[in-house]
């Protein structure tokens, strides 16, 4: 992996150096300027494929083209050979240059036929325009402003380095990160700074400062076509899987694979070993609470594999530890698996450069028991019109409103930690002050995933909602933690489940092949039956986080009092005293933990970026 930067007629050029150093992590190999007319590009380097020849930025023969990319393209070589006969002569062995070739062939068109997670710009010279495009899921990261010109970055930090830069908070972005404990795109928490779309490229026209961006790929619908049986089902994805990560361990460094104990990093090991991967290397997080710990799954796939497998027990999450991970966030994220992966990401790196990560399953094949719960099984009656009407006129308490809704409206409450309820153990407006409320719109609370959600036949069914989960909860949320936690450490996860062959077929199949009456993943619990332990499939779900209560009331205690104790001096536009009562309860159970947690990383971020309210 790699950090990117383009500066396109802005004043920044003189913070160009201190703005890549900020992705240092995600490029610790080298770190390389260019300056041209107009544009400033700058990359940072972890050296994956071609050592010796992949530097960065690189230019055709002419000059003319410049380009900087971050990620890795699992299909270049084919795509190499293709140009080749086209009459390009390459100088190197990088899927860098198959990039930068593809574009000076086929120009926008080239993004259509790239395989693997990316995000790139390039610069052209003659036209003085940009093109970026991001990758179809948005496994890896980008941030764009227009703000004195243009640009661009792998993460929001970069931008903190722009003397005079507006530092001015996005309600908007505030509002979905407390619904959703994640910012989605194309907000951030800088209002003059936006992140580019997963599926999506822009174009910025330097003389005429206009900005294009649309979308390339959009997530299909199911087809029509009846599916096949369950068997013939999984010997498909069986070769598919086995294609993908063959594919994705193409490395001139060390490499390896998270391996929790679950079904999804299990399988990926057992096609890592199939692909003739030599040594497997494994590396799964040992933790002392039981409900937590999954090691002796991992160790059985492990002794079946033969790999070499490492076990690294979760250390002592202090607080010093929590604030470093967090205030090392681009932009606040709270899922607390980031605190855990980060830590696994760490001890990997000591190992390998590269891990391969079962990420994408849960979404794709049906993981969540909340993909069951479809709009139809909750009609509205005559009751619940009673309630909504009896809680609007203030005759009922807003704790009933629960109870009172029906349809989508219920499937989007649930879906929030905090939304538009002013009356509700889930109201937002409890948390804002009168100026934040106002300012963060919370009728469009969640809208995009909403759309999401309606735009496969108007109605939220198993299908749609897994759908909407691609580009709000996967690429927002399980990507952005993964990302930010590797590159932390300068360790690149690559995620096989998410490659164009598996996305393509498992999009195209009705949400039903991926249930029966034991549960969802039917396709990959049957992979799991035909290739891994029983011990790894026949047992309940696992989670990977941190056992948020034991560290309210242990660890983390003191520095939580203490940041929620400042929070009116922090977040003014926040209610210092619904915070206070927030975390006094989540101390004791009696309030909700997972919202004491987001705004706790909340606070830790304000604290140290101090954004303009």
């Amino acid at each position: 992996m790699c950090g990117i930067l383009a500066l396109i007629e802005t004043p920044w050029e003189s913070a160009a150096a201190a703005s890549l150093a900020t992705l240092h992590a995600r490029g610790p190999d080298a770190q390389d300027i260019v300056r041209l007319p107009g544009a400033v590009l700058g990359h940072a380097r972890l050296a994956v494929i071609d050592l010796a020849g992949g530097k960065q930025p690189m230019h055709t023969p002419d000059g003319r083209y410049t380009i900087v990319f971050n990620g890795e393209i699992y299909n270049f070589q084919i795509l190499r050979e293709e140009l080749a006969a086209r009459g390009h002569v390459f100088a190197t062995h990088s899927d860098t240059e198959v990039i930068l070739r593809g574009y000076v062939e086929w120009q926008s068109g080239v993004v259509r036929r790239l395989d693997g997670m990316f995000a790139f710009a390039i610069w052209d010279r003659d036209s003085r325009t940009v093109f970026a495009a991001r990758d179809r899921i948005g496994i890896k990261p980008l941030f764009y402003s227009t703000q004195q010109g243009f640009s661009l970055a792998s993460t929001l930090a970069p931008f903190f380095r722009f003397d005079g830069f507006p530092r001015q908070l996005d309600y908007e972005a505030l509002r979905d990160f407390l619904a959703f404990q994640a910012v989605l795109a194309p907000a951030t928490f800088l209002k003059q700074v936006r992140q580019l779309p997963p599926a999506s490229w822009l174009v910025y026209h330097a003389p005429t400062r206009r900005l294009t961006v649309e979308p390339y790929w959009t997530i299909p619908a199911e087809s029509e076509v009846r599916p096949p049986g369950q068997e013939e089902l999984a010997r498909e994805f069986d070769a598919l899987l086995q294609d993908s990560v063959r594919s994705q361990l193409v490395s001139d460094v060390p490499l390896g694979a998270f391996l929790s104990g679950g079904i999804d990093s299990s399988l990926m090991v057992h096609y890592m070993a199939g692909a003739g991967a030599k040594p497997v290397r494994t590396f799964s997080m040992r933790f002392g609470e039981a409900a937590y710990d999954e090691t002796r799954h991992a160790e059985a796939v492990a002794r079946q594999y033969g790999t070499e497998h490492h076990i690294i027990d979760a250390p002592d999450i202090g607080p010093d530890r929590l604030l470093e991970t967090i205030v090392a966030l681009d932009q606040p994220l709270a899922d607390p698996a980031y605190i855990t992966t980060a830590e696994l990401s760490r001890l990997t790196r000591t190992r390998v450069t590269v891990a391969l990560s079962g990420d994408g399953g849960d979404e794709l094949f049906g993981g969540y028991a909340r993909f069951l719960d479809i709009e139809a099984n909750h009609p509205d009656t005559l009751v619940k019109r009673m309630l909504r009407a009896l809680i609007a006129s203030g005759l009922l308490p807003g704790s009933l409103r629960r109870r009172s809704l029906a349809g989508q409206d219920l499937l989007l409450y649930r879906r929030l930690e905090l939304g538009p309820y002013e009356a509700s153990r889930k109201s937002l407006k409890r948390y804002l002050g009168p100026t934040a409320w106002q300012a963060c719109r919370p009728e469009k609370t969640l809208e995009g995933w909403r759309q999401l959600a309606l735009a496969f036949g108007g109605r939220m069914d198993s299908g749609s909602l897994m759908r909407a989960d691609l580009w709000t909860y996967l690429s927002e949320n399980c990507l952005v933690k993964t990302d930010r936690a590797s590159m932390l450490h300068s360790l690149e996860v690559r995620v096989p489940m998410l490659a164009n062959a598996v996305l393509d077929r498992v999009l195209a199949l009705p949400a039903r092949v991926h249930f029966d009456d034991a549960g969802g993943k039917v396709i990959l619990r049957r992979l799991a039956q035909m290739h891994l332990p029983e011990q790894v499939w026949n047992r309940p779900k696992h989670g990977f986080s941190v056992p948020l209560q034991a560290y309210f009331k242990g660890q983390w205690q003191n520095a939580g009092d203490e940041y929620f104790g400042r929070s009116s001096h922090i977040a003014p536009f926040l209610d210092s005293k619904s915070l206070s009562a927030l975390w006094s309860g989540a101390k004791t159970g009696a309030a909700s933990r997972r919202l004491a947690y987001t705004f706790l990383v909340l606070l830790i971020w304000l604290d140290k970026f101090k954004l303009e309210a």
